[in-house]
């Protein structure tokens, strides 16, 4: 068995090993972004985007109407988002935004939502 594949020595360090790749994608990251780092800005930009895209989604349901457990899993996503963003969850809170987003655009393309005199 090759080292670092469960054979309990280090993986080799040749470059473009996948055993280290994964071993170096494990390590701890820092608990704390700096806002000048660039993960610092990458997890504003998200913020900001999430932030963006979830005022949009509830701008939109706020606008339809229609099957109302159809209405009620969006309503559930768009709370899903807010929680996440108070946990700072950011991958989290922007999948659940896009996950709405996606009910609703498939609703109204379907039939199933409408949008709203």
């Amino acid at each position: 068995m090759p080292a670092g594949c469960g054979s309990g020595k280090e993986p080799p360090e040749e470059k473009g090993c996948q055993v280290k790749r994964r071993a170096e994608a494990r390590a701890p990251s820092s608990p704390c972004l700096s806002r000048c780092s660039s993960e610092g800005k990458l997890e504003a930009d998200l913020r900001s985007e999430t932030e963006k895209w979830q005022k949009k989604a509830r701008d939109l349901y706020d606008s339809i109407s229609g099957e109302d457990e159809f209405m009620e899993n969006i309503s559930a996503y768009i709370r899903d988002c807010d929680y996440f963003l108070e946990k700072d969850d950011l991958i989290r809170a922007f999948e659940a935004v896009i996950w709405a987003w996606a009910w609703m655009e498939i609703g109204l393309h379907k039939g199933i939502l409408q949008q709203k005199p």
